[in-house]
């Protein structure tokens, strides 16, 4: 098979490897950048590992490389943790600025293999806003990427519902990856950051999404979680026990799953069956999105990931493509092959006034059932 490399670092013959279902399409929407000055920049502010793992070597001749060798299309590229908070407020700023148009030139040079998340400097609300806006509508980024936790405060804290509000206008895609929390280096366990307390960073952070109602108030985000959501698919019926209590019944006035099964899951580190039948079971498959981890994992551990998934008995054969690349191309469609169909995206929308009508005529009896039950 001819796999002569056009301009733009993919398959000339594109069209023809997509129309023949080749592995060649995948789409990965955890793939994480590290340019030089980012990595000197962490230096300067002694941080030589994170969450107990030492920061990976990253080029972008090694992505492309892992591309090319992995079946993966496109990459959409994003800072790992702990992003550009690292110390003073004022570098944050510029080096969010720094990091998206550098970000924003490889695009331009690979068009067709790379997207950005763009970072921005929270917990910094109103540069923030400004790095999103400018990120988004001028350097034309595929979505922003936003830590769970931002020094400290989860996201879904009121503080951050200017972001919120500038992200629901633009229909953005928010990827969602985890920090590392300070209190969670209190607790003085064994286990290193990123065996435990990166998932319940997650976790924390997609339940305060909707247990605050911001996902209530900001429908038109389209969210995705790093790792599988942490352990939120294991704990949703858990979760869903909010819808009992009076003072969530106004933020969450859908009900917990309603929230939550919005929610797009990638694969990163969490291809195993235990993981993509609870993800199964809880939502629908076109909200799971293949991620690589790369290069916090490294090129094998994302070979060994492909191939388990590969393997896997619980997914149909089309969902399999799905989670490979058709789910990605819904949220990404400028990455299609010329022809190529392409999914659209679920819309959300807020409470209706007949929901609300609705939901309301019932609380006058259930406080009665209540009081009668006291």
């Amino acid at each position: 098979m001819n796999v002569a490399q056009s301009t733009e670092g993919e398959p000339e013959n594109w069209p023809e490897l997509v129309q023949q279902g080749s592995a060649q399409g995948r789409m990965d929407v955890h793939h994480h950048l590290l340019p030089p000055f980012y990595r000197a920049a962490l230096q300067r502010a002694g941080v030589g590992d994170f969450a107990g793992l030492a920061l990976p070597e990253w080029t972008v001749e090694q992505s492309l490389d892992l591309l090319d060798t992995q079946g993966i299309q496109a990459a959409i590229l994003s800072l790992p943790a702990p992003g550009v908070d690292i110390g003073d407020a004022h570098v944050a700023v510029e080096l969010a600025r720094r990091c998206n148009e550098y970000a924003a030139d490889l695009v331009q040079r690979y068009p067709r293999r790379f997207g950005s998340f763009a970072t921005v400097p929270l917990p910094a609300t109103a540069e923030a806003c400004a790095e999103a806006i400018h990120a988004l509508d001028v350097l034309k980024a595929d979505g922003v990427m936003l830590l769970a936790s931002n020094a400290g405060v989860f996201l879904g804290d009121p503080r951050f519902d200017e972001l919120m509000a500038e992200l629901d206008r633009r229909d953005a895609t928010v990827f969602v990856q985890p920090n590392l929390h300070p209190r969670s280096q209190d607790l003085e366990l064994e286990a290193p950051g990123f065996l435990l307390e990166l998932v319940c960073d997650t976790t924390r952070a997609a339940v305060n999404l909707i247990l605050s109602g911001t996902m209530e108030r900001y429908p038109r985000i389209r969210w995705i979680l790093a790792n599988a959501g942490g352990f939120l698919p294991y704990a949703a019926w858990r979760v869903s026990l909010a819808n009992a209590i009076p003072e969530f019944q106004e933020r969450v006035p859908q009900g917990v799953m309603t929230y939550l099964q919005r929610f797009y899951f990638d694969t990163a580190l969490a291809p195993s069956a235990s993981s993509m039948a609870v993800l199964r079971e809880l939502i629908e498959p076109r909200q799971v999105l293949f991620g690589s981890g790369f290069p916090s994992a490294r090129s094998e551990l994302v070979e060994q990931q492909i191939a388990e998934l590969g393997a896997s008995t619980l997914w149909s054969t089309a969902q399999l493509a799905g989670i490979a690349r058709h789910h990605g191309l819904s949220l990404f469609p400028r990455f299609a092959a010329p022809g190529e169909s392409v999914a659209t995206v679920p819309s959300h929308e807020s409470e209706s006034t007949l929901h609300w009508l609705g939901r309301t005529a019932t609380q006058p009896l259930a406080a009665l059932a209540q009081r009668l039950k006291d």
